[in-house]
């Protein structure tokens, strides 16, 4: 996996907010607390579906579900709707929200751009006999991701300007991850702009990186975040502060490169 991952953020983050006297999900009287999390399918994901596996949650009285969504917006709407208690967005979803003036607010970092060109996990790609030779070149093309008007086609635009060419003229299309690399074999698009696990699937497909986004797009910038909705009541935010704590037998990492992915955490039994 060629980033730092910070391992358990999503799932230290959902066991502090439920795990306090005023629990964030609904609790069924003495038994677990039930929490629905919205959750991106894609590798910045995977401790939380490992803290589930684990049994993390259920040791703390948490009953969760993990309901899949297509993207930072879906993740907001679902959190601001109240169908789930937290979600996993990004960095544009939120700032787009606040605009809006709606009350999320962020939990915990999800995940980081390594920064690095070539080492990240974020990658603009298209078909090995492409002539687009450079994110210059993206210039006037068609491009895939997965949703309109969020981070994908923003940092894309910041990699083409700092390329130096011209991102005005440059025809998004909204295409799941999943779907992607399909969508370049098949020539129905001239890029795709793809997170991991789907960079990996389409380079072993023959796919070429022209382009690392998040790389271009700012140094070491936090893409992903755990979002948490506070309506207006007189309770108080849970202390949030001492998610850590609330997880008794696991420590997190510290961020390092070569992380070797969701399997990566230590768990402390003495």
């Amino acid at each position: 996996m060629r980033r730092a991952l910070v391992i358990l953020t999503c799932t230290a983050a959902l066991v502090t907010a439920c795990g306090t006297s005023e629990p964030a999900g609904e609790s069924t009287g003495t038994g677990p607390a039930k929490v629905n999390a919205g959750v991106i399918a894609i590798v910045d994901t995977a401790p939380i579906h490992l803290g589930k596996a684990k049994g993390f949650f259920t040791e703390q009285g948490i009953d969760l579900t993990i309901t899949p969504v297509a993207g930072g917006a879906a993740s907001v709407s679902g959190v601001v709707s109240g169908q789930f208690q937290f979600a996993f967005g990004n960095t544009t979803s939120l700032l787009t929200a606040k605009q809006q003036g709606l009350d999320v607010k962020v939990v915990a970092n999800g995940v980081s751009s390594t920064g690095e060109q070539g080492e990240d996990f974020s990658a603009v790609l298209v078909k090995p006999d492409s002539p687009i030779r450079t994110a210059k070149d993206l210039a006037g093309k068609k491009i895939s991701v997965n949703q309109l008007k969020n981070i994908g086609d923003t940092t894309v635009r910041a990699s083409v300007r700092k390329a130096g060419g011209d991102p005005s003229g440059i025809e998004f299309v909204e295409l799941p991850f999943p779907d992607a690399p399909a969508a370049l074999q098949g020539d129905r698009v001239d890029a795709i702009w793809v997170v991991e696990p789907f960079v990996s699937q389409a380079i072993s497909q023959g796919a070429r990186p022209v382009a690392w986004n998040f790389a271009d797009a700012a140094p070491r910038p936090d893409r992903g975040h755990v979002l948490h909705h506070r309506p207006h009541r007189r309770r108080p935010d849970p202390p949030l502060h001492r998610r850590d704590a609330q997880v008794p037998g696991v420590r997190r990492r510290p961020p390092r490169r070569g992380a070797r992915g969701a399997e990566d955490v230590h768990e402390d039994r003495a």
